[in-house]
């Protein structure tokens, strides 16, 4: 019994982290939803273990002392594998976590969701979206959608569906384009830095060289769509992407073919997915959607 110590509190550590993060103990008392005076007397126990100060206070400002930030670290590294032992043992009782590019969020997936939890109301999913061009698996995500300039051979990837090119422009767009020669009248609406989706959806159907146009670039698929919308000029966009657009009438294909470029949509799983209780189901009605 003698070689048995007394451990701080949880409670108190996730004080500590809070009143760290929003330096400020009146801040953290509203995010903990308790009185100030009870989140003083959790630091003051921790305090009171160590035998150390925490933090140095004065009327303008709190800041931690070198050995609040030692403790600082130890109580986010144990509330961390705390929180990583609750979900590898009980899955069940977080989202399944799918991370993937803004504009494929909000164009593809959300007009979905409905029938997701029409057919899945005990799963949630956590969508996470990032507006970089490639998106990076993260540790804590349980699968990603990402564009593939080809078909993976990874047989756990599953192909959503074919990259096809077309341009779109507002229905009210005056003297819209009815071929590609008049394609020069109005500006070219870009999707990315690279401007890589007109370049090929030009070079496709000898239109002239890119220099030879006006151009309003943008770093998302998502807003050069917006522009398009708002008559700013012509975007060229992924068919599927721009699909509910088109159907309500937001958007239209002023003239063209959809052109296959040989990229592809895929979700991923992570190795660790098939630990989470929901990911067959996940999956299935992903499978079920490329089938639409």
């Amino acid at each position: 019994m003698d070689n048995i110590r007394h451990i701080p509190s949880l409670p108190a550590l996730q004080t500590l982290v809070e009143v760290a993060r929003c330096a400020s103990f009146t801040s953290a008392a509203q995010t903990l939803c308790l009185t100030q005076s009870a989140v003083s007397r959790q630091i003051q126990q921790l305090e009171n273990h160590f035998n150390v100060a925490l933090f140095i206070r004065t009327s303008r400002s709190l800041r931690l002392t070198p050995e609040g930030e030692l403790v600082l670290s130890s109580a986010r590294s144990i509330l961390e594998q705390l929180k990583t032992l609750e979900e590898r043992l009980a899955p069940q009782k977080r989202p399944f976590r799918i991370r993937m590019h803004v504009s494929l969020a909000v164009r593809w997936l959300l007009p979905k969701l409905s029938d997701f939890y029409l057919r899945h109301p005990e799963v949630s999913l956590a969508i996470e979206t990032v507006a970089t061009e490639v998106v990076e698996p993260a540790s804590d995500s349980d699968a990603y959608i990402l564009y593939l300039p080809q078909p993976s051979s990874d047989t756990a990837c599953l192909m959503l569906f074919e990259e096809m090119l077309v341009p779109v422009c507002s229905p009210n767009l005056a003297h819209a384009p009815r071929s590609i020669s008049e394609l020069q009248r109005f500006a070219l609406l870009h999707r990315s830095s690279d401007r890589q989706a007109w370049i090929e959806w030009l070079a496709a159907n000898d239109g002239q060289p890119l220099e030879d146009y006006r151009h309003i670039p943008f770093n998302l698929d998502e807003l050069a769509l917006d522009a398009a919308a708002r008559g700013l000029g012509v975007a060229v966009t992924d068919m599927t992407l721009a699909a509910e657009s088109i159907e309500r009438g937001v958007l239209r294909v002023p003239f063209g073919e959809p052109l296959k470029t040989g990229g592809v949509y895929a979700l991923c799983p992570q190795p660790g997915a098939a630990a989470h209780p929901a990911c067959s189901s996940v999956m299935q009605w992903f499978a079920d959607q490329a089938l639409v």
